[in-house]
């Protein structure tokens, strides 16, 4: 059977299981489609948690990031997987014993002010479109290559779906596609790790396969290094930012998982505070499974890679065009990979530097160079080397792709890359389906019936929710379609938002009784726009990295976002009157199970 109906058969019928369910489980009610009625079994919280927390930049983005930038990569897996841990154990519990549908609702309440509520939502909204933006922009990828369309169109396709599920569903629908869609992304993220790891070292487990050692008697890690260094690049173990960046991006990514809008909301799903903590541990078993194996799928991926590139005889590097895989032609078609043959030998030539100036590379389908490379309208190609230049790039290729490649490039069967394509898109469509929802509560809940009308019916108030999210989806597909960098970087800006606004402020709400809504306010406004202003600075406005403060990145100043929160937060508070009493009493309450010490008094 051929790829491309494989992978309408497998797209298509995971499109129709999702809205299959969607229609099955149709909100009726605001608790429905806010937070499920409340009735969700830990295990399928567990799973539809995982599922929304696994975007497109877990699936698609970190394993080719970590493919390209080697051991810097562990930010992102350490902070990933230890914010979520952060977040099931600092915050989740007592955020659920609250009682309160949204992180507005929270801030609202605990800080006993509208202006704080109305920040709160100000910073979801934003966290949640900088998120979302890499999940649109993940979808338009995988269907610009498995439906032969540009990545735009991709986008809008990918909209059309979200829309009728999301907007149906609301929260009770997205949780039970999220179950379904972690069964989907979960297995097409395994089976062609467990392929290649065997394919490559003879391990089962992709877990094991990077310290096994290959025909050439190297490990698969020592290979890579030594494969980057004959090419230019720096050794894949070896790291190229700053300890100072490093630890700042890792804090930053655990503290802005652990104040993620869309991710607490799920534990308001489940009937207790019990089964809050229960579903958290197997979403963090869930989440566990995908996690390990990156580094082995990033490592096989990057070998593949480079020897498929320039082959594997030193002695003459590189593999003549017209002699290239098909995987190579179809993403060249998608527009996600390029070519241009500096010297003239009809030769693709990978190595280290950039192939291309101002930016990605776009294609006219129809033009070709003298030796079949595609011809670059929008990207100057640099000059040519000077004859004996030792070996220069010649290729493009655009991190996002190497997940969706990979079994390509290792020539898995064809049922395999279908699989791979479908479980991108579960990817993709199941974090911004519940980033969508997080965006239409905020502003249907927390703004239209808490702030701005009290009065409204149920049902207008749920009216304004899908109106919301309709909004939301046309806003997130505008940014999927100019992104402002590969999907994991525009989400690694969404937790440093996240880590320097929400984050805080929820932290000194239950464990400080005496901070009060100056202080919150103060903080949230500080943190917020310090990296706000940093961000769009150093990303959008041309920032020289030599001004970087300390040398940190973007993606890493969200802590030190939320360093300045903490800091201002309490000096405010400490500086103005108390919470009143009651509110002290009710953040007691929280933190101190009834009874606690009762035993004791006897």
């Amino acid at each position: 059977m051929s790829l491309d109906l494989l992978t309408y058969i497998f797209i298509g019928g995971s499109f129709a299981l999702y809205i299959g369910i969607a229609i099955w489980a149709r909100a009726g009610s605001t608790k429905e489609f806010y937070v499920a009625g409340g009735g969700v079994h830990p295990i399928a919280n567990g799973m539809a948690t995982a599922a929304d927390w696994m975007s497109a930049a877990s699936f698609i983005s970190l394993a080719g990031l970590v493919s390209f930038i080697g051991r810097d990569g562990a930010a992102y897996l350490m902070g990933w997987t230890g914010g979520y841990v952060l977040l099931a154990m600092l915050l989740a519990p007592y955020l659920r014993k609250f009682g309160k549908f949204t992180v507005p609702d929270f801030v609202g309440d605990r800080y006993y002010s509208t202006t704080a509520r109305v920040i709160a939502v100000i910073c979801t909204i934003v966290i949640s479109f900088t998120y979302v933006a890499g999940q649109m922009r993940g979808v338009g990828i995988v269907f610009s290559r498995y439906l032969h369309v540009d990545i735009n169109t991709g986008v809008i396709v990918g909209m059309a779906i979200v829309f009728f599920y999301a907007v149906l569903g609301g929260m009770k629908g997205i949780t039970y596609t999220q179950v379904a869609q972690y069964c989907v992304l979960i297995l097409a993220f395994m089976v062609p790790a467990i392929f290649m790891s065997m394919q490559i070292t003879g391990h089962f487990l992709p877990q094991l396969g990077l310290g096994a050692t290959l025909d050439s008697g190297l490990s698969v890690l020592a290979t890579l290094d030594k494969l980057s260094v004959d090419l230019g690049f720096a050794e894949y173990t070896s790291g190229q930012k700053s300890t100072i960046d490093i630890f700042c991006l890792t804090a930053a990514l655990m503290a802005g998982t652990a104040g993620l809008p869309h991710v607490i909301v799920r534990f308001f799903t489940v009937p207790r505070v019990k089964d809050a903590r229960t579903s958290a541990g197997w979403a963090l078993i869930f989440i566990a499974i995908l996690y390990t194996t990156v580094p082995g799928v990033a490592g096989f991926g990057r070998v593949n890679l480079i020897q498929t590139l320039n082959g594997t005889d030193e002695a003459n590097v590189g593999t003549e065009y017209a002699k290239m895989p098909t995987w190579f032609k179809n993403w060249e078609n998608a527009g996600l990979l390029g070519w241009h043959d500096y010297n003239g030998d009809g030769k693709v030539q990978y190595s280290a530097g950039a192939a291309f100036e101002g930016g990605k590379p776009a294609w006219d389908g129809e033009a070709r160079g003298e030796h079949g490379e595609r011809a670059v309208t929008n990207a100057k190609v640099n000059p040519a080397p000077a004859k004996g230049a030792p070996f220069v790039n010649e290729v493009y290729v655009d991190r996002d792709i190497m997940v969706l490649a990979n079994p390509e490039i290792a020539q898995l069967p064809n049922w395999v890359i279908a699989l791979v394509a479908a479980g991108a898109v579960a990817a993709a469509l199941s974090t911004a389906a519940g980033l969508l929802l997080v965006i239409s509560t905020a502003i249907a809940h927390d703004l239209m019936k808490t702030c701005i009308n009290p009065n409204i019916s149920e049902k207008q108030e749920l009216m304004y929710a899908r109106l919301a999210a309709v909004v939301a989806i046309c806003i997130a597909g505008y940014f999927g379609i100019n992104p402002p960098g590969f999907v994991a970087q525009v989400v690694a800006l969404a937790f440093g938002l996240a880590s320097s606004s929400v984050f805080p402020v929820i932290v000194m709400g239950i464990f400080n009784a005496r901070m009060n809504k100056e202080g919150a306010i103060a903080g949230m406004i500080v943190g917020l726009g310090s990296t706000m202003a940093y961000m769009i600075y150093f990303t959008f406005m041309g920032g020289s990295k030599d001004d970087l403060f300390l040398g940190i990145s973007t993606g890493g100043f969200g802590f030190v976002g939320m360093i300045l929160n903490f800091i201002v937060a309490y000096v405010v508070s400490m500086m103005t009157p108390p919470p009143p009493a009651e509110i002290q009493e009710m953040v007691e309450n929280i933190r101190v199970p009834r009874g606690a010490g009762v035993a004791h008094a006897h």
